[in-house]
């Protein structure tokens, strides 16, 4: 198994995985799915040699990077891949002069792994598609 994580130009595979994941799996509606930030956003690709498995997405508003759509694909997942596209995401980030914070909404079953990658959760539980989220950050030194 060879993993790797990349920032693409193009999303066309990102959206496949999104909707295998999120709308095939978790059966959010395809119209929730997608949306405007997808046009702007920075888009990462995860691969298992050359078969894509996993992404997510980012997108900065002022001094937070939202980390958002964050997916891997039944046979990619233990492997340690979502944690790649998350520290991956992270180094984006961080390398970005006006972030200083990380978010994202993480679904309550993923609390505990986001927890492993620094995050901290604030604020209460809420409706996402159906799902139920909640808000964590992980702020930079500053």
């Amino acid at each position: 198994m060879t993993l790797t994580v990349s920032r693409v130009m193009d999303p066309t595979e990102c959206y496949a995985i999104r909707y295998a994941v999120f709308v095939g799996e978790q059966k959010v509606p395809i119209d929730l799915e997608r949306d405007e930030l997808d046009a702007t956003a920075v888009h990462l690709l995860a691969r298992d040699g050359a078969q894509p498995v996993g992404a997510a997405r980012i997108v900065i508003k002022g001094d937070t990077g939202k980390i958002g759509r964050v997916c891997v694909l039944k046979q990619a997942r233990g492997t340690g891949l979502g944690a790649a596209l998350i520290r991956e995401s992270l180094e984006i980030l961080r390398s970005t002069p006006s972030v200083t914070r990380a978010a994202l909404g993480a679904q309550i079953n993923a609390l505990g792994f986001y927890e492993k990658l620094g995050f901290t959760a604030y604020g209460e539980v809420f409706d996402d598609a159906g799902i139920d989220h909640r808000m964590m950050e992980l702020r930079f030194d500053i």
